[in-house]
């Protein structure tokens, strides 16, 4: 429990946390920026920690001249994009050891083939979409790796959505980040990055689950 409150509190006031941290150890403040976008992007079981605030955060402290967005902006990059990478090395690679393929009753050739098809069609939206999606964006590249999309496809939408999301974010944060409005609501901004792209998620999924169904009621049956 004290693991669990400490991370609560660590996602709703990581202002905070990385100041004290930037006070206490200056320069590996980037290091450990490295080490929690990549974990939380690149382990599967891992996708609680706070991409998204952390990278508004991150640019809102170097509008503050307390980091460098010069330094900041490529660490992150590179992170996000060996994270991914990471993620869908180890759903591809032990995935299928995972499930013991036709031998395992908890795989399912055809809904496999299925998910090939549909990540080799829509997979690059879905990887880029992820990315600001919590939860999502450390699954997303780990089921494109267990559905087999292409290496070169999947790399090539990792590092769009990688670049979208870090810039996009660390510059909403070093322009928007330092004013009044925005530091007196600072923890309803951060809920918001977390709460409302997760019920957009949840929405999607529903509303295809949905549509899914009424094509399966209104197919022919055998």
């Amino acid at each position: 429990m004290e693991i669990v409150s400490f991370l609560i509190d660590f996602i709703l006031h990581i202002d905070r946390h990385l100041e004290a941290f930037v006070i206490s150890y200056g320069p590996w403040v980037y290091a450990l920026l490295f080490i929690i976008v990549f974990v939380e992007t690149g382990v599967v079981i891992m996708p609680f920690l706070p991409g998204d605030s952390l990278l508004f955060i991150v640019g809102a402290m170097c509008g503050a001249g307390l980091m460098h967005y010069s330094i900041a902006v490529p660490i992150l990059l590179a992170a996000a994009i060996l994270g991914d990478q990471c993620n869908y090395s180890i759903g591809r690679y032990l995935g299928p050891k995972v499930f013991q393929w036709e031998d395992s009753r908890w795989f399912n050739k055809r809904a496999f083939d299925q998910a090939h098809s549909f990540y080799e069609r829509y997979g690059g939206v879905t990887i880029i979409l992820a990315r600001f999606m919590p939860f999502i964006r450390t699954f997303a590249p780990f089921v494109a790796g267990v559905a087999h999309m292409t290496r070169a496809k999947f790399t090539m939408f990792n590092v769009v959505g990688a670049l979208i999301w870090v810039i996009g974010i660390v510059s909403a944060g070093y322009f928007f980040g330092n004013l009044e409005w925005v530091k007196a609501n600072l923890e309803k901004i951060i809920w918001g990055l977390i709460l409302i792209p997760g019920l957009i998620a949840i929405f999607g999924a529903w509303k295809a689950g949905r549509a899914e169904k009424q094509r399966a009621a209104s197919s022919p049956q055998p």
